[in-house]
């Protein structure tokens, strides 16, 4: 992680952390360096940069500013407006953009916003250009050329991007959901004004929550990360199951038909089984992270089914999947990847691929599901002030090894920073709650005193 880009772009509290002006000089720097290099590839034509943007209150200044910064320095900035993150990822791709920007911080609160940045194959930008573009943020390497005359960028509006990304979910829908009556909890974020016109193409009956933004209500007690509105809206209205997605609509937790929750590990484990049934898990291998529960892990064995768990963050699930050919990946937060289909995260095409298994299996989500027997799993995010001292304290080094030892091998523990925001992440897994409660609550106490 670099000084301002963490696992998942730059990520702060808006106008603390990140300011219009870090906007600015973020577009400035990408117009000109995809510039140059269009330039010294021998094209003359100006970079094209796509962006998208959730629906935070300050992701049209940040938005603005980007644009200002991008059209300053030479390049053509092509708006989606509100959209999600894999809709920026797959136009950036199929349509050959030098760079796509996604203003969101996903599953945070509204006061706080971010700037992801993917690259011409719509995936997460690699590390070397990032850490130029931090070096530029601080000052170094001087100040970059204006453009001038009739070399200043243009704004192009590009809505239809958006249209197309919609129409290609709709195209991936093998079977018809009529009859079948949906939840959709749209977080009052990206996914406000695509889930539902997906779902009612397809022939569902469809039942949205969440749907009003208004710039501050983003996450609020609302999607993937609070789906407490979902299940209860499944239980009262009777309905087959429910799909949750976060800010930028890139993570889906899935709600069963007796309001169940379905989480990430979960999906991957019903997605896992359909595709190796139907000879589509090559090579039969599922990517994991380090926060699969271990129960997840003992389901794949019963299947036979090979796993490989990498770092947290879809980035490196994306990573791997690429390396070593695999299909399907994931995490237990509900970002999961498809990788015939797509090159991120995908909430929407999440909630179609679970689909397709129900109504090909002729059978409902909890049906699917009840054969996966998650371990008991605590977790508990501690705020720091300094990520790095608490991870070096003898005092949480201590409690961790106290627990390993209760635990006897039976069970594991895995202590964290995040990436994303200033915590440190305790995780401990056992067959027993009580134990597990107890351990965990050890080590956050001894991470909170550090």
């Amino acid at each position: 992680m670099g000084k301002y880009f963490g696992t998942d772009g730059f990520r702060g509290e808006a106008n603390v952390k990140l300011t219009a002006d870090h906007a600015y000089r973020v577009g400035r720097f990408l117009g000109h360096f995809f510039s140059e290099k269009k330039r010294q590839a021998g094209d003359c034509t100006p970079a094209r940069v796509l962006i998208g943007k959730d629906t935070r209150r300050s992701s049209y200044m940040l938005e603005y500013a980007l644009v200002g910064g991008l059209v300053a320095s030479g390049a053509d900035a092509y708006m989606l407006h509100v959209t999600t993150t894999p809709c920026v990822a797959y136009i950036t791709r199929v349509d050959k953009f030098d760079c796509g920007i996604m203003i969101s911080a996903s599953h945070n609160p509204y006061y706080d916003n971010g700037i992801k940045l993917i690259n011409s194959g719509g995936e997460k930008m690699d590390d070397a250009t990032l850490a130029l573009v931090e070096a530029y943020l601080d000052g170094e390497g001087g100040e970059l050329p204006f453009a001038l005359k009739e070399k200043i960028g243009r704004t192009v509006d590009y809505v239809s991007g958006r249209n197309r990304y919609t129409a290609y979910l709709i195209s991936l829908g093998l079977y018809s959901f009529r009859g079948k009556r949906i939840g959709l909890d749209c977080a009052n974020g990206s996914a406000w004004n695509i889930a539902k016109v997906v779902f009612d193409a397809l022939g569902a009956e469809t039942y949205v929550i969440n749907d009003r933004p208004d710039g501050t209500n983003i996450n609020l007690n609302a999607g993937s990360t609070h789906p407490e509105s979902l299940q209860a809206l499944v239980r009262e209205k009777g309905l087959d199951c429910g799909f949750a997605y976060d800010g930028d609509a890139d993570r889906c937790i899935c709600v069963d038909e007796k309001g169940n929750l379905v989480d990430g590990d979960t999906v991957l484990f019903i997605c896992g089984r359909y595709m190796k049934k139907k000879g589509e898990l090559t090579p039969n291998t599922v990517v994991t992270t380090v926060m699969s529960n271990y129960g997840l892990y003992k389901a794949f064995d019963r299947l036979g089914i090979d796993y490989a768990a990498t770092d947290v963050g879809d980035r490196y699930v994306w990573e791997y999947m690429v390396k070593n050919g695999c299909r399907l990946g994931g995490e237990q937060s509900g970002h999961i990847i498809f990788s015939g289909c797509a090159t991120t995260g995908d909430g929407i095409l999440t909630s179609l691929k679970v689909m397709e298994v129900i109504m090909a299996e002729k059978t409902s989500l909890g049906s699917l599901a009840a054969d996966f027997i998650p371990y008991p799993q605590v977790l508990i995010n501690v705020g720091v002030s300094d990520k790095g001292a608490a991870m070096s304290s003898n005092c949480v080094k201590s409690a961790i090894r106290k627990a390993e030892k209760a635990l006897g091998g039976n069970g594991r523990i895995l202590v964290r920073p995040s990436g994303t925001e200033p915590l440190i992440r305790v995780m401990v897994e056992a067959r027993d709650e009580e134990l597990c409660q107890g351990l965990a609550r050890g080590i956050a106490d001894a991470v909170g005193g550090a």
